[in-house]
């Protein structure tokens, strides 16, 4: 295993530090308090590729093997933690729709979703099932040449501003994983509704609940086969699960820095804050832990790259990156004093941001089943 980048994502990592510290980072805080989209933000995305990462070359996509992908989010969120919600998204929609999808769909949507043009959402999660995705209500009865969607998807990032969404519906009554398909449903259509959501971070990302009252499709707007959707989501699940646990250890790296560069200047008693061991000892161990967590993630995703079994790493670096992430920021805003406690320093904000992704994609708790299994089998399973 190479324990160093290649030269062209070292090339990457310098772009897209310095497009983060100079485009991204001063407008944060101004989306975070507007809780608007932020669409000058995804359409610079767009024009540096970092959206069609995982679309298909033909589309107009980068096809970039994953490691490159937690790159490019993780550099993201040092400047934004909201901006890498946009590539986690369209990265999934360019591997959905780019392996599933008719060629009609593909035309329309890889694409557009590739240069900025279009949102994709990912509606999954409902009101009444999240980490339980087996057992979605959301129904989808076919009927001649079409499909009638109707149900409620909720929390659903990006909901507000989507032009579409990939929609996971059940299809069978009878199954529960091998009864859900997915669909690329466009949200302009007669029966579509959205509910903005008032979330306590993250307003950039602008979550609504979906609602689809008998929402006709055609039936080429199917993503692969029926009963195969739960799978799909599940596949692409393993490493967006990692690339979440990357946006946040990015955001607590970039605190971590900001908070060592503080510390050596600021002084109390005739010394500087970093002299003193109940300041540099918490700043060691959140540097080591944010390191190995680091590490945890590009070894799931490089064994990914090799189509190597990675669920395990996966789970793991989920439920421990926004942890410790959460744990880091929150040291780092208590250093600064009561300035930290402010909106004038970016901590209390970016706090509230990881915090949301504690819950997406997997609970901690969650994630911890999903480890004992791996590590001890389908016996230890709760259900």
């Amino acid at each position: 295993m190479e324990f160093a980048y290649t030269a062209e994502q070292e090339e990457l990592i310098r772009t897209l530090r310095a497009f983060a510290r100079k485009e991204l980072a001063p407008r944060a805080a101004r989306v975070d308090k507007s809780g608007e989209f932020p669409w000058d933000t995804w359409r610079q995305m767009g024009e540096l590729g970092l959206l069609g990462l995982r679309t298909p070359a033909a589309y107009g996509g980068q096809e970039a093997d994953l490691v490159t992908m937690g790159i490019a989010i993780e550099e993201v969120a040092r400047g934004d933690f909201n901006a890498s919600y946009g590539i986690q998204l369209a990265g999934l929609a360019g591997d959905i729709i780019g392996r599933n999808g008719s060629d009609e769909v593909k035309k329309r949507w890889l694409a557009a979703n590739a240069r900025g043009e279009a949102v994709i959402a990912l509606a999954l999660t409902e009101p009444s099932v999240g980490s339980d995705a087996a057992n979605l209500v959301c129904r989808a009865v076919r009927e001649g040449t079409e499909y009638v969607i109707t149900g409620e998807k909720s929390g659903i990032t990006l909901a507000m501003v989507a032009q579409a969404a990939i929609v996971f519906a059940r299809t069978d009554t009878a199954s529960k994983a091998r009864g859900v398909t997915a669909f690329l449903v466009p949200l302009d259509l007669p029966g579509v509704s959205r509910s903005p959501l008032r979330d306590l971070g993250s307003h950039g990302a602008v979550r609504a609940v979906l609602a689809f009252d008998h929402v006709r499709i055609p039936a080429s707007h199917r993503l692969g086969e029926e009963g195969t959707g739960f799978y799909q989501v599940m596949e692409g699940f393993d490493y967006n699960r990692i690339l979440i646990a990357l946006s946040c250890l990015g955001v607590a790296q970039v605190s971590l820095e900001e908070t060592m560069a503080y510390v050596k200047e600021r002084r109390a008693f005739g010394k500087a804050l970093a002299t003193f061991e109940g300041v540099s000892f918490p700043i060691a161990e959140a540097a080591t832990h944010l390191d190995a967590a680091r590490w945890l993630c590009y070894r799931g995703l490089w064994l990914a790259d090799r189509g190597q079994p990675y669920t395990k790493e996966s789970a793991m670096a989920k439920w421990w990156g926004p942890k410790l992430s959460v744990e880091t920021i929150h040291q780092c805003l208590l250093f600064h004093g009561h300035y930290g406690y402010t909106d004038e320093l970016p901590f209390e904000r970016r706090m509230r941001d990881v915090i949301g992704l504690e819950i997406g994609d997997g609970t901690a708790e969650v994630m911890k089943i999903i480890v004992a299994r791996e590590l001890m089998g389908r016996e230890t399973l709760p259900y």
